[in-house]
């Protein structure tokens, strides 16, 4: 019976694996990742507050939809894509058919979705024969970014974006400014902004005897720093070079740059001229670019 059960779980691997190939394929044609949700890059983006231990509990198999270091090694739907997963593949799965009780895997949970932190094989069998339940010990992160099956690390960094335009217009909407007209694209811009408004205000504070107010703060800073920016922007038809960014991407980028210069050139550049010599050091459209997609990377990453 054991040497049946191992060329039945053979069989199950191959079957696997060629389902993780096939998946693969059509995900290629699709412009979509093969790989599954990597537990680090979503919560670099996420940024989940706080923790809780769970312990041990029965969880669905089908709301497993990542792993913390093995990622790259099962499809997104969580079957094996390399061959050197089989010997371990195959033990398990014939331990599950000779009725052998396997200690339970260790997960994350995420607004009620799973990262496998250590399991992923006993994961993978379970999904490729049909399993619906596996034990699992867990440990719970709070999540307001909403998570499903198939879902990408685009669509996750879109929603991150959403939920943080929402509070930041939640909390400072009600300011004399259109802040509804500015809008990012990268998780991490929003709290950025703030950061600039609030930095704006401590200096233009300083040596003041009666403390300007955010409000007076931010419509300085609106009239005398982004919008500014934009202008440029708009004349120079900044954004035609760059299919996907938002004014308020560029200006996040330009603001950068321009703190860069003023501390290996000129103190007090004015930014118009910044935003020139900026185009002018990088040679056109094509270096700008670069340098976006590098500023565009980091946000993503932080």
């Amino acid at each position: 019976m054991a040497g049946y059960s191992q060329n039945e779980a053979h069989a199950d691997f191959s079957k696997a694996k060629g389902k993780a190939r096939l998946q693969g394929l059509i995900n290629s044609f699709q412009w979509k990742s093969n790989d599954l949700l990597s537990w680090y890059e979503v919560t670099s983006i996420i940024k989940p507050k706080s923790e809780t231990y769970l312990g041990m509990c029965t969880i669905p198999v089908d709301r497993i939809i990542g792993s913390e270091g093995r990622y790259r090694d099962f499809s997104s739907a969580f079957m094996p894509k390399r061959e050197r997963l089989r010997e371990r593949w195959v033990r398990i799965d014939t331990s599950l058919m000779d009725g052998v009780v396997l200690p339970p895997i260790s997960v994350y949970s995420l607004g009620g979705w799973y990262f496998v932190r250590d399991g992923n094989h006993r994961v993978s069998v379970a999904k490729a024969t049909g399993g619906e339940f596996i034990d699992a010990e867990v440990v719970q992160l709070d999540s307001k970014i909403p998570l499903e099956t198939g879902i990408t690390m685009r669509e996750i960094r879109r929603r991150v974006v959403m939920y943080e335009r929402e509070m930041f217009l939640e909390q400072y909407g009600s300011l004399p400014l259109p802040f509804g007209e500015i809008v990012f694209t990268s998780p991490g811009a929003y709290p950025e902004l703030l950061n600039h408004i609030l930095v704006h205000k401590y200096y233009m504070n300083e040596g003041r005897k009666d403390e300007l107010s955010l409000s007076d703060a931010a419509s300085h800073w609106f009239d005398n720093i982004y919008k500014p920016i934009v202008d440029v922007i708009r004349e120079d038809h900044l954004l035609s070079s760059f299919p996907g960014a938002t004014e308020g991407d560029m200006y996040l980028w330009i603001v950068k740059r321009w703190d860069e210069l003023k501390q290996t050139e000129d103190p007090n550049l004015p930014i118009q001229d910044a935003v020139k010599t900026v185009e002018r050091e990088t040679g056109g459209a094509e270096r700008i670019k670069r340098y976006l997609n590098y500023f565009f990377d980091h946000f993503k990453k932080h």
